[in-house]
């Protein structure tokens, strides 16, 4: 095995993608500190070399340093990944700030907005720990193929080269492609929005909704979010790309992606709470339908869709009554942006 490279990396948060991100820096050959909260899944890992709450039959590999001391995993680190949900962001930030050094990179993966503020993950990580630099990943990264090695790519987004070249060289393999972008905020939106059309997703399906319906689904939903992104300041471009439309499709199709999950409950009749714990799982898309319909409204901005999926999960809204009135007073424009170009 060639020599461990200089280069200390951190990894808090021990679910799928958490596992199989640390996994892939250590099998890079760099440092990695793996924190989990749970004494009892450190041990079970280091019984069984797997986590197997999350990812079943996955091998870690062997140099991973597991542990539940935040102090110890994040000391001297040059590079640490927040791998939690966005609800606890915030108080994780908190916890690790007075351990981290100045101009660590603070990688955030999470896929979330905060309640109160209506504020992204990486924004926190900069609200609470300002001595550090902040970049996000996000893109269509199902943990279970990752594990499985399928052909996987994502994004990293931030303003800084440096830190989006860091990021390349330690997840970079022959399986997992790491692409550039500068628009950190739509990127990070992106991931956050998404969800919310994953769960109709997961109700067009149960309903056994023919292809030319889930088609309508999927790009009415792009233009939905890059209408509402672009309204916060985000480069509409950024949608066309992995963070975009290659998430919303892996998350609006796939059986591994939770929220799609939660809508395929729904769709089956099952209530919000019911769908919910059959999934198991924190699925970010039901508290961001709510945070986003609310900022919709109060900003004008036409949603139909996500306002038809808030509805069904906090007005009692039947379904088929929801799903009759997704469509009704469409904007009869196909896309909400185009690039000009001098003739």
């Amino acid at each position: 095995m060639s020599q461990i490279k200089n280069h200390k990396v951190a990894v808090l948060g021990g679910g799928s993608f958490g596992t199989a991100i640390a996994h892939m820096i250590a099998s890079n050959n760099y440092q990695t500190s793996f924190w989990l909260r749970s004494e009892t899944r450190v041990q079970q890992i280091r019984d069984t070399g797997e986590n197997a709450a999350y990812l079943p039959g996955y091998r870690l590999h062997k140099s991973l340093q597991l542990g539940t001391d935040l102090e110890q995993a994040v000391a001297d680190a040059d590079t640490v990944f927040f791998a939690v949900p966005s609800s606890s962001i915030r108080q994780l930030a908190r916890q690790a700030c007075p351990f981290l050094k100045p101009g660590t990179i603070l990688i955030s993966t999470a896929k979330g907005i905060e309640s109160d503020s209506f504020m992204l993950p990486s924004q926190i990580l900069e609200q609470e720990i300002p001595q550090c630099e902040v970049g996000v990943i996000s893109g269509p990264n199902l943990a279970k193929e990752i594990a499985a090695f399928e052909i996987t790519a994502t994004v990293v987004a931030s303003d800084s080269d440096s830190l989006c070249a860091q990021v390349q060289a330690l997840l970079s393999s022959k399986y997992f492609r790491v692409y550039a972008n500068h628009d950190r905020y739509g990127v990070e939106l992106a991931g956050a929005l998404k969800n919310i059309y994953a769960i109709v997703s997961g109700i067009a399906e149960a309903m056994h909704a023919g292809q030319n319906t889930k088609s309508v689904v999927l790009t009415r939903s792009l233009a939905e979010m890059s209408r509402f992104a672009v309204k916060l300041g985000a480069n509409p471009l950024t949608f066309l790309g992995l963070s975009g439309v290659g998430d919303l499709y892996v998350t609006c199709t796939s059986p591994l992606s939770r929220n799609f999950r939660i809508g395929v409950a729904l769709g089956q009749g099952k209530t919000l709470d019911q769908a919910i714990a059959e999934v198991g799982q924190v699925a970010e898309g039901v508290n961001t339908t709510k945070l986003v319909k609310e900022k919709a409204d109060a900003l004008g901005i036409y949603m139909p869709l996500a306002s038809a999926l808030y509805a069904t999960l906090f007005e009692q809204r039947p379904i088929m009554e929801s799903l009759k009135t997704m469509m009704l007073a469409e904007q009869n424009t196909d896309v909400e942006f185009m690039v000009k170009t001098n003739d």
